[in-house]
């Protein structure tokens, strides 16, 4: 059964859309950085969980606007509302989300065709010219706190048997050159809550929530497939590299996800841990690594 959509946030809908009174309004509880509505399966609204996000989805309206003709799947032209109590909209986008189970269950040819898509939206983000998405806001990703610092949050909670392959991890990364690939400009958050999968076609129809993108390190933008598949990484890399000429160093991604993992357990709730399972997201990419 659907969670039901918080009252506060369907006032503050129908406040701005009155429209929308004999809508239906559905949940989605399954974003990170935002809460989205689902709103008669043709609308989404998004609400930021913290405060960062707040300014990350009035850039991200304007950065879409540059992005959207330059990439070879469909992403949101989205609209900023900004409140108070802020939030973003754009027309839904066809197609559902992929997670693992539903990765596992795909056929070949459908195995073989995402990671190419996604790989040639990766390559064309890349490619952007940097002047014009910094005129429309877009500026450095989000800096992640030092190894150390990551460690450091996490320890308390970490059970007794990841607490030497996390000290590794920590250790590892903070020995870490700067990007071979350099900077680029990315999406940063291609994981399954944020890809419209078409189920029947088994295609990926296109890609939302830019809130975390910009520019920022190139290695960093391949840690989020993995949430839906080690296996599809490992696709999307090669094929990357084949469009772009670029060899990526694996080993420094395996290391930048397993810190990535850390650092949303360590600084995530309780009930945050549970609800996304971050516990378990870190324990199977742990008993990944060599």
């Amino acid at each position: 059964m659907a969670e039901a959509v918080p009252e506060a946030l369907s006032a503050v809908i129908l406040a701005a859309f009155p429209d929308l009174a004999d809508a239906r309004f559905t949940l989605l509880t399954d974003g990170w950085e935002s809460q989205a509505i689902d709103v008669d399966d043709r609308l989404i609204f998004r609400f930021p969980r913290f405060e960062r996000g707040v300014a990350a989805l009035a850039r991200e309206a304007r950065m879409l606007a540059v992005i959207a003709p330059a990439v070879p799947l469909a992403v949101p032209r989205t609209h900023f509302h900004a409140g108070p109590p802020c939030f973003a909209w754009h027309a839904k986008l066809p197609g559902g989300t992929l997670v693992p189970a539903q990765y596992a269950a795909l056929p070949e040819a459908a195995r073989q065709r995402l990671p190419e898509d996604l790989a040639g939206f990766q390559a064309a983000l890349h490619r952007l010219d940097p002047a014009l998405l910094t005129e429309a806001g877009a500026g450095p990703v989000w800096d992640w706190p030092s190894p150390e610092a990551i460690l450091r949050e996490a320890w308390p909670r970490l059970p007794e048997v990841l607490r030497p392959v996390a000290t590794r991890i920590a250790t590892d990364c903070t020995a870490l050159p700067p990007d071979p690939g350099g900077i680029v400009f990315g999406h940063f958050d291609t994981h399954g809550w944020n890809l419209a999968f078409d189920h029947a076609a088994g295609r990926l129809r296109g890609v939302f929530d830019f809130g975390s993108s910009g520019f920022g390190p190139l290695h960093r933008d391949f840690l989020a497939p993995s949430f839906i598949a080690p296996d599809l990484t490992d696709r999307m890399m090669s094929r990357y590299e084949a469009l772009t000429g670029l060899r990526l160093d694996r080993a420094r991604i395996a290391l930048l996800t397993g810190l990535q993992r850390l650092m949303e357990f360590g600084e995530s709730t309780e009930a945050q841990i549970a609800e996304f399972g971050l516990l378990r997201n870190l324990e199977d990419w742990v008993s990944r690594l060599p």
